[in-house]
């Protein structure tokens, strides 16, 4: 159990409970070892329950960048000519340059706290920073992810950790600059980087260490064809097509969009995770919902860095999957991930309730459903409250104004909509409640280092 939260009851009654095939009313949930052992609706409550009014099942946050927490708002004065992700990037590269081991851990423990008291009870940590402050290697190649994954530990949060191969600064194997020496390695050190981190990673109960090829411009396509061994049994997740810039670069060495040139010269399947692909041809958006890979949808830093806005509707026509990221982590929150995700589509098409794929279904269960499973997938786990899975619950206040006398899908359209992550109560992860009364127990502490951190790198 992690130290400082509480023991898990034997039982969770619930009044209403968002189930795999939809809401239910005087739902059981009985817990054991960290899992769901048994779920029973239209249950009578007992003395040993305890009771709470509403439960979701944890989302999934399939793309974290966490030490960019720690320079949130800090990218936000327009420079000398347009700003874009590419000025940003300079930035970031900037502002990583002095972080050691101890200052990732601390940064990335406030953003798992942030994570759990928003909703999100498992992070997909696509993790690049691995070396030293002038680019050498560690004694422990891994010794960077030994560090977020401590910090997964000190906040509780499931895990996913994906270390990330990145070895070139451009399309046709540019030379890396000089900003992103820290995360440079080639196939055999990354090979051995993955090692490390399964080491480090039989530390926490039930993570999942996955393969990541940054992106196509900074992996070569001899190290895509090489890395496939490394593939079996892993989520694959990899940036792509998230900016104009980068799918007219692909274009311009390729002949190709970068999403037509993976899905031709290496494929993809149900395992991969193609994070953004904001930028896509209709026939690429049906390509990838016919493959199963997952679409990681970041709206909130997609809005941030003026990205662009997902493909949504020939996607789900389709049949494609998706789920939520917070990428920079500039702002995290669940609901607001989804809310973005439906008013972008809305602002563009000038229609309302377009995640919705029928008459009369709601918005914010489909959206908060179909980010679960498609999230779970993606971080190689199961989702959702059901029998012999994680025991990753949020409860909401329906006290809250914005949830007063809701039912069913009335309480997930609200809490989308309407109260966002200050209806969120509490926050069971793998047998620990983590999160009373919507604040994590280990804030406070959490706080403390973090702060200790900034004043370093900020001063």
């Amino acid at each position: 159990m992690l130290e400082g939260s509480e023991a898990l009851p034997r039982s969770l009654f619930f009044e209403h409970c968002l189930l795999p095939d939809g809401w239910a009313r005087d739902v059981r949930v009985t817990l054991e070892g960290g899992r769901i052992a048994a779920v029973e609706v239209g249950a009578q409550p007992c003395a040993e329950d305890a009771r709470h009014a509403c439960a979701l099942p944890g989302m999934p946050n399939l793309h974290s960048h966490a030490f960019q927490r720690a320079m949130a708002g800090l990218a936000e004065r327009r420079g000398p000519s347009n700003d874009s992700f590419w000025t940003w990037r300079e930035i970031m590269y900037r502002f990583v340059d002095r972080m050691t081991p101890d200052d990732v851990r601390a940064i990335a423990a406030l953003a798992y706290v942030e994570m759990l008291e928003g909703g999100f009870t498992r992070v997909g940590e696509f993790h690049y920073l691995h070396h030293d402050r002038d680019g050498q290697r560690f004694g422990d190649i891994a010794e960077m992810s030994a560090a977020v994954l401590a910090a997964s530990g000190e906040a509780g949060i499931g895990m996913t950790l994906l270390p990330v191969l990145y070895s070139y600064a451009g399309f046709g194997a540019q030379p890396p600059q000089p900003g992103q020496r820290r995360f440079v390695n080639d196939l055999k050190h990354y090979a051995r980087l993955l090692e490390g981190a399964e080491q480090h990673a039989r530390s926490l109960p039930d993570a999942v260490v996955g393969v990541t090829p940054h992106s196509l411009r900074a992996v070569a396509p001899e190290q895509l064809r090489d890395i496939a061994p490394l593939l079996q049994g892993r989520p694959v997740h990899i940036h792509i097509a998230e900016q104009v810039k980068e799918v007219d670069d692909c274009l311009a060495w390729s002949g190709q969009r970068p999403v037509e040139w993976l899905a031709d010269r290496v494929g993809m399947n149900a395992a991969w995770c193609l994070v953004h692909a904001t930028h896509m041809t209709d026939a690429e958006t049906r390509t990838v919902a016919a493959s199963g890979a997952v679409a990681g949808l970041c709206p909130i830093t997609e809005a941030n860095l003026g990205d662009g806005l997902f493909p949504v509707e020939t996607f789900l026509d389709a049949g494609g999957v998706y789920g939520i990221g917070s990428d920079s982590n500039v702002l995290i929150d669940c609901a607001e991930e989804l809310r973005l995700l439906e008013y972008g589509q809305r602002l563009t098409r000038r229609a309302r309730n377009v995640m919705a794929r029928g008459a009369g279904e709601s918005t914010g269960t489909a959206l908060y459903a179909g980010a679960v499973a498609g999230g779970a997938a993606a971080l190689g786990v199961a989702g959702g409250i059901a029998a012999g899975r994680p025991a990753d619950i949020v409860s909401l206040n329906l006290d809250h104004p914005a949830m007063l006398h809701r039912q069913g899908d009335a309480i997930t359209d609200s809490f989308v909509f309407a109260a966002g992550r200050s209806a969120i109560d509490c926050v069971w992860r793998h047998g620990d409640k983590l999160v009373s009364e919507g604040r994590h127990h280990a804030r406070d502490r959490v706080v403390r280092d973090y702060a200790k951190v900034l004043e370093k790198l900020i001063a």
